[in-house]
Protein backbone atom coordinates (compact mmCIF):
# COMPACT_ATOMS: atom_id res chain seq x y z
CA UNK A 1 0.00 0.00 0.00
CA UNK A 2 1.35 3.27 -1.20
CA UNK A 3 0.13 6.39 1.04
CA UNK A 4 1.15 10.00 1.58
CA UNK A 5 3.51 10.44 5.01
CA UNK A 6 0.67 12.17 7.16
CA UNK A 7 -1.82 11.45 5.64
CA UNK A 8 -4.65 8.35 7.10
CA UNK A 9 -5.69 5.83 4.60
CA UNK A 10 -9.15 5.90 3.79
CA UNK A 11 -11.58 3.85 2.19
CA UNK A 12 -11.69 4.55 -1.41
CA UNK A 13 -14.55 3.09 -3.81
CA UNK A 14 -14.62 2.95 -7.64
CA UNK A 15 -17.21 5.57 -8.46
CA UNK A 16 -19.73 6.45 -11.56
CA UNK A 17 -17.44 8.31 -13.70
CA UNK A 18 -19.52 8.63 -16.59
CA UNK A 19 -20.16 11.79 -18.13
CA UNK A 20 -16.93 13.86 -16.83
CA UNK A 21 -15.47 15.77 -19.08
CA UNK A 22 -12.20 17.18 -17.89
CA UNK A 23 -10.97 20.44 -18.79
CA UNK A 24 -7.55 19.33 -18.40
CA UNK A 25 -5.82 15.78 -18.70
CA UNK A 26 -2.50 15.29 -16.22
CA UNK A 27 -0.62 12.24 -18.01
CA UNK A 28 1.49 10.81 -14.81
CA UNK A 29 1.55 7.07 -16.97
CA UNK A 30 5.15 5.70 -15.82
CA UNK A 31 5.19 7.71 -12.56
CA UNK A 32 5.90 6.52 -8.97
CA UNK A 33 4.48 7.50 -5.75
CA UNK A 34 4.97 10.67 -4.60
CA UNK A 35 5.03 12.60 -8.23
CA UNK A 36 1.74 12.05 -9.51
CA UNK A 37 0.48 13.70 -6.09
CA UNK A 38 3.01 16.44 -6.54
CA UNK A 39 2.39 16.87 -10.32
CA UNK A 40 -1.14 17.09 -9.51
CA UNK A 41 -0.78 19.65 -7.09
CA UNK A 42 1.16 21.75 -9.15
CA UNK A 43 -0.99 21.35 -12.06
CA UNK A 44 -4.03 22.35 -10.39
CA UNK A 45 -2.83 25.23 -9.07
CA UNK A 46 -3.00 26.64 -12.75
CA UNK A 47 -6.69 25.90 -12.91
CA UNK A 48 -9.89 28.13 -12.38
CA UNK A 49 -12.13 27.10 -9.61
CA UNK A 50 -14.82 24.65 -10.67
CA UNK A 51 -12.33 23.21 -13.31
CA UNK A 52 -11.83 19.36 -13.67
CA UNK A 53 -8.54 17.26 -13.70
CA UNK A 54 -8.01 13.75 -15.30
CA UNK A 55 -4.65 12.62 -13.61
CA UNK A 56 -3.86 8.85 -15.72
CA UNK A 57 -1.55 6.88 -13.45
CA UNK A 58 -0.38 3.22 -13.42
CA UNK A 59 0.67 3.79 -9.97
CA UNK A 60 -1.36 1.33 -7.94
CA UNK A 61 -0.87 4.12 -4.87
CA UNK A 62 -2.73 7.26 -6.50
CA UNK A 63 -6.42 4.78 -5.64
CA UNK A 64 -5.91 6.02 -1.75
CA UNK A 65 -3.76 8.67 -2.15
CA UNK A 66 -5.39 10.74 -4.40
CA UNK A 67 -8.78 11.34 -2.25
CA UNK A 68 -6.46 11.80 0.88
CA UNK A 69 -4.78 14.78 -1.12
CA UNK A 70 -7.81 15.81 -2.29
CA UNK A 71 -9.63 16.12 1.73
CA UNK A 72 -6.36 17.84 3.03
CA UNK A 73 -6.41 20.40 0.39
CA UNK A 74 -10.02 20.51 -0.27
CA UNK A 75 -10.56 20.01 -3.87
CA UNK A 76 -13.23 17.79 -4.64
CA UNK A 77 -12.37 13.96 -5.41
CA UNK A 78 -14.85 12.86 -8.02
CA UNK A 79 -13.58 9.36 -8.57
CA UNK A 80 -11.33 7.12 -10.63
CA UNK A 81 -11.97 4.18 -13.30
CA UNK A 82 -9.25 1.28 -13.58
CA UNK A 83 -8.85 -0.50 -16.63
CA UNK A 84 -5.75 -2.59 -18.00
CA UNK A 85 -3.81 -1.54 -14.93
CA UNK A 86 -4.31 2.08 -15.47
CA UNK A 87 -6.25 4.67 -13.38
CA UNK A 88 -8.04 7.95 -14.59
CA UNK A 89 -8.85 10.04 -11.82
CA UNK A 90 -10.57 12.90 -11.73
CA UNK A 91 -10.75 16.21 -9.51
CA UNK A 92 -12.55 18.96 -9.33
CA UNK A 93 -10.76 22.67 -8.03
CA UNK A 94 -11.97 24.30 -5.19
Amino acid sequence: MSFIPGFLPLKVETMDIEGIKPDVVLDCIGLACPMPILKTSNKIKEMKTGQVLEVQSDDDGIEKDMPAWCKITGNEYLGLAKENGEYRVFVRKR
